[in-house]
């Protein structure tokens, strides 16, 4: 998760006028509903389990469990000490979550949401995480501790931690035996082969800077990193950048929809960036109004509806900088493109 800094105190208008300017005649994606949840604390990644339709949403210190089709909660797991990743191991029936305040992954049952176990073996401050299906493995990826840690699902054992060259953001599996995560401080992708457990590359992202989302398209095999600003497309063999793209502020989340070929970016200021990815050049195609803070994204390849966590702002930041969630004002933004 990328720091949250006061850009989120930033209006609308923010977003640039000229990003505003791609037509939404283009494309036409929409809020359709507005999902809220009680709790209160701030809120990272989000992942949908698409075969039970079942939404998965870090907040606070509890992973929040949605039915995306009545839009209410059913569950969930409590007492997570600084949540903020979750990824589904299916062949096993668990979920990992990442605990970046003490250092842990919880196991917990992916069908009654009962806790399992903690692993702690890990770098400091685990954040994103994701299961890897060519090797099986669950990789989480610490923040702090720049290395990521490659967990077997199967006996919650801790295989290896794979140093990295800085702050890990968000990764992406290519389903080959590559891994790709962004790292934050050097601007860079690095490329971990899956089965060595070993970092083969450190490919810059240069022009853009601080790449926090990360997104695959495995057809054409082309990553999409997010950077304050910039969505740069990559080569996913070569390391090659292949575009730049123009994004809104504060992004913390990419997606790609390989069935509608649309590269998404959630960005901080409140908007979400829509591309064009169908052919060999992408291009933008909408900047949908969203929220303010509502920086981090998942897709349900099933439904092809995006949804994004937010919550109203206090107007001035709290003690460590932040801004401050007015209490019982977090939902969920459910993104639909119009027919």
């Amino acid at each position: 998760m990328k720091k949250a800094p006061l850009f989120f105190f930033a209006l609308l208008t923010m977003v640039s006028c000229s990003h505003m300017q791609h037509s939404t005649a283009q494309a036409g994606y929409k809020i359709a509903r507005r999902l809220p949840l009680e709790g209160e604390g701030f809120w990272d990644y989000l992942i949908v389990d698409e075969p039970t339709q079942r939404l998965f949403v870090s907040h606070g210190t509890q992973v929040q469990v949605v039915d995306l089709v009545t839009g209410k909660q059913v569950g969930a797991i409590q007492n997570q000490n600084g949540v903020h990743g979750i990824a589904f191991a299916p062949e096993v029936n668990k979920g990992f979550i990442t605990n970046g305040r003490d250092t842990s992954v919880t196991v917990f049952d992916l069908k009654t949401l009962a806790v399992l176990g903690k692993i702690k073996a890990t770098g400091a401050n685990p954040d994103a995480i994701l299961y890897d299906p060519f090797s099986r493995h669950i990789f989480a990826f610490n923040h702090n501790g720049a290395s990521a840690t490659v967990i077997d699902p199967t006996t919650d054992k801790v295989l290896a931690n794979i140093p990295l060259d800085g702050e890990a953001e968000f990764g992406v599996s290519d389903g080959r035996g590559r891994v790709y995560v962004n790292i934050e401080d050097k601007s860079e992708v690095a490329v971990i082969n899956a089965t060595t457990l070993k970092v083969e590359q450190n490919w810059p992202t240069a022009p853009g800077e601080e790449p926090t989302g990360l997104a695959y398209d495995a057809e054409n095999q082309r990553l999409f990193s997010v950077c304050d600003e910039k969505m740069v497309v990559m080569d996913a063999k070569s390391g090659k950048v292949l575009q730049i793209l123009p994004i809104g502020e504060g992004t913390d989340g990419g997606a790609y929809d390989p069935q509608t070929h649309r590269a998404f970016s959630s960005n901080g200021t409140g908007s979400v960036t829509v591309v064009d990815a169908s052919g060999a050049s992408c291009k933008v195609i909408q900047t949908l109004a969203t929220q303010r803070g509502a920086r981090t994204i998942a897709l349900d390849h099933k439904t092809h509806r995006l949804y994004l966590p937010t919550a109203d702002f206090e107007y001035k930041p709290g003690p460590n900088g932040r801004p401050v969630a007015k209490p019982g004002s977090f939902l969920l933004l459910e993104v639909t493109e119009e027919q």
